[in-house]
């Protein structure tokens, strides 16, 4: 059966309804070598981000992407425990940050070990948590991949190619992002299971073309976060990329949450509702219709991380 690999089991198209492709319900952003890197207690998890679940579900989310994978506290236990408690499917990661996130570990292994534990990861379980990955999450730097994360990438291509799982990766640069086509292309894999994450980032709009063009994925996941676009700039080039043809392309999502062990009680989590309450409304005034909104928030999202 086709369908999104959860902390719930695999769901099909007739199981969910709205997707968010890129929020976050627990992350780290210090270093793995830090003291207390990823220590939190469950329970004060759950009692921060299951109100904030509740919210989305209530506006529609019926599941979420989380998008920490490991360099950034990926702790797959307590999505597990999140996503039991809150009754929502999550959808975690396998694979490896960028720079200098990177552990240790994964800079002395090989790419076939790499892709060893990539694969037991999608095939099985992530840390004995019980939770199968449902996707492959990495990353590169700004000034271009280092050699390390072009080994990550050659070995989620690998595994891409074995499992058919999409490969989702933090670039800010669209110039980077032709780089790692070009790799995952030259190890058989697909342009097509590739998410150019924070596409939005690119000032360069025909760097947003380019990839379309090429197959790849274009996820638009700052809204609600001024910091990174406005609601203008974003509903302007969303409008670009659906005249252009790309509507089948296209992914939205906020970038929002989460608890954050590094911060008293978690910090003060975002909500994941404003592109439900705010954003979509400002699509429709510029005329997007309907079946449009259902193309970008249901069945995008679903065909991007099904397998």
């Amino acid at each position: 059966m086709t369908g999104i690999i959860t902390t719930l089991g695999r769901k099909s198209s007739d199981e969910l309804g709205m997707i968010l492709p890129h929020e976050h319900i627990f992350v780290d952003l210090r270093t793995w070598n830090t003291p207390g890197y990823t220590e939190a207690e469950v329970e004060q998890v759950i009692q921060l981000m299951a109100p904030e679940i509740e919210k989305a579900q209530a506006a529609g989310v019926t599941a979420i992407v989380e998008c920490s994978t490991v360099g950034v506290g990926r702790r797959a236990d307590i999505d597990r425990a999140v996503s039991e408690a809150a009754k929502i499917p999550l959808v975690i990661p396998t694979g490896i940050y960028r720079e200098p996130w990177i552990p240790d570990w994964a800079h002395a292994a090989t790419e076939a070990k790499l892709a060893e534990w990539m694969l037991s990861e999608l095939q099985d379980e992530i840390e004995e948590s019980g939770v199968q990955a449902g996707w492959i999450k990495l990353s590169a730097g700004d000034d271009g991949l280092t050699t390390c994360e072009t080994k990550i990438l050659r070995a989620a291509a690998n595994v891409g190619q074995e499992t058919n799982a999409v490969i989702g990766s933090h670039t800010i640069q669209g110039r980077v992002v032709r780089d790692q086509l070009d790799i995952i292309e030259q190890m058989g894999y697909s342009a097509e299971r590739f998410i150019w994450i924070h596409t939005q980032a690119e000032p360069d709009f025909e760097l947003h073309l380019e990839m379309a063009r090429r197959g790849a994925w274009l996820e638009y996941d700052s809204i609600g976060n001024p910091e990174w676009r406005s609601d203008e700039y974003l509903v302007e080039h969303i409008q670009r990329l659906l005249d252009a043809g790309f509507g089948d392309q296209l992914l939205l999502s906020h970038d929002r949450g989460w608890f954050d062990p590094a911060l008293p009680g978690g910090g003060v989590p975002k909500p994941y509702t404003y592109l439900s309450d705010h954003f979509l409304p400002k699509l429709r005034a510029v005329g997007v219709d309907e079946a449009t909104i259902h193309q970008l928030t249901h069945i995008n999202p679903f065909r991007a991380f099904a397998r």
